[in-house]
């Protein structure tokens, strides 16, 4: 074995590493001193080091995709090294994936010269890894970031990015810090949320040890797009009250919150219609009224409304039959859906036989002349079995000081002044 010296086993070190790396981190420099296989068109005889950081961790697994620009503030922390560090990274070269072992040493940490050795590690290795992480990934898919947090010292360490690595960052980072950082990658509406729940002192007077909260945001993921996750802070389980570290988490909820809006609006949509004519129900139509009043206060927007009265309707039940009665209330509102397709307004039934059309962006006197239109194309309209109906009409718009009410019972006495003045008519108030 004395055959082994120092120069002997350095010589095979040399020969047996696939790249030699020599960092200036304080420079921003690496000078590479061996490249060999996959290396040889991956890396440059020199360059930034903050580029080779990024080459190294900063894209997506399995690509060559570079992160959201937001996620670049966290690139010169990776790049800090406290002692030795090993790590196994994917690199994409030319289309295909590599799996690399990377040994860090420090070299001068005051000058922040590192060395770096590399390795590509076998197909055996690879696929032993892939399968591996994959059983990992089945279990923690859902969550892409993670870390350690210690308020007290002001301090976040074992930072993982899962998308980046299966391995926490060999970094840490103040936790006030990080806070300023993040926020930026929070969707502006709940970045104020996020500065409130994330406060240490919000923290520390709202969790008990061993107690966990989350909250819902939507965050910028890695490739910049904005995403539904769950933020999670569990407070370590201690006996010690003075004791305040926590573990973060950030999960990935996106797909699951989608499928749950999707549910919820489509519940809202049954929950605001008529279930026999299909559209808008008194109670969704009453807030369309008071919406209506709100875009004529803030924007001017000329709003107009419409009720409309089937004459003798009740006739028509007593001698046809409810059923058939349906059918006519159904036929009426297709007649009245198709008039008023080509406007910007909203139909609803606000009970019986009586209708509410809110009429937007059109002032009074051209709803009136419309609605004369539509009242006409009623009465020549061929109905089930009844043949023949009419419609009265009352009409008004929105005024300076108007409330719902006073909107309502104006058009509601032009309509009756409509139907006690002869029917099939048009008043407006």
């Amino acid at each position: 074995m004395s055959v082994y010296s120092k120069e002997v086993i350095s010589d095979l070190i040399f020969d047996k590493i696939d790249s030699i790396i020599i960092v200036d981190a304080k420079k921003n420099s690496y000078h590479t001193i061996k490249k060999h296989g996959v290396f040889e068109n991956f890396l440059d005889e020199d360059g930034s080091y903050k580029d080779l950081i990024e080459k190294f961790w900063f894209h997506l697994n399995n690509s060559t995709t570079k992160i959201a620009d937001e996620y670049q503030v966290f690139v010169p922390m990776i790049g800090e090294f406290k002692g030795k560090y090993v790590d196994r990274i994917t690199i994409n070269c030319d289309g295909e994936v590599h799996l690399i072992q990377i040994s860090i040493y420090p070299l001068d940490l005051e000058s922040g010269k590192y060395l770096f050795m590399l390795d590509e590690l076998d197909n055996c290795e690879y696929l032993r890894d892939f399968y591996t992480n994959r059983k990992l990934d089945t279990i923690e898919s859902s969550f892409l970031f993670s870390m350690y947090v210690d308020l007290i010292k002001d301090i976040s360490y074992s930072i993982n990015i899962t998308e980046l690595t299966n391995n926490p960052a060999n970094y840490d980072v103040k936790y006030s810090a990080w806070r300023q950082m993040i926020v930026n990658m929070i969707w502006p509406d709940d970045q104020k949320l996020f500065l409130e729940r994330t406060d240490p002192e919000y923290l520390k007077k709202n969790l008990a040890p061993g107690r966990t909260t989350s909250f819902d945001c939507q965050m910028k993921n890695l490739e910049g797009l904005y995403i539904w996750v769950k933020l999670i802070f569990s407070r370590t389980e201690t006996t010690n009250k003075e004791d305040f570290r926590f573990v973060f988490m950030v999960q990935d909820i996106h797909d699951n919150s989608l499928k749950l809006f999707d549910t919820l609006k489509r519940y809202e949509e049954l929950a605001s219609r008529d279930p026999l004519t299909s559209i808008y129900n008194h109670g969704r139509i009453e807030t369309e009224i008071i919406n209506a009043i709100d875009t004529f206060k803030d924007k001017g927007t000329p709003v107009s409304f419409m009720m409309l009265d089937i004459d003798y309707f009740k006739k028509v039940n007593d001698k046809f039959g409810h059923s058939v009665g349906d059918i006519v209330l159904k036929q009426f509102v297709k007649v009245i859906n198709e008039f008023i397709e080509p406007y910007n307004f909203t139909l609803g039934r606000w009970g019986g036989e009586e209708f509410v059309c809110v009429c937007y962006d059109m002032k009074l006197e051209e709803v009136t002349k419309l609605a004369d239109e539509l009242r006409e194309k009623i009465s020549k309209t061929e109905f089930k079995k009844v043949i023949k109906l009419t419609c009265s009409i009352g009409l008004t718009d929105v005024k300076e000081g108007d409330t719902a009410q006073i909107i309502f019972d104006r058009v509601d006495h032009a309509m009756y002044e409509a139907k006690t003045g002869g029917r099939n008519r048009i008043i407006t108030n």
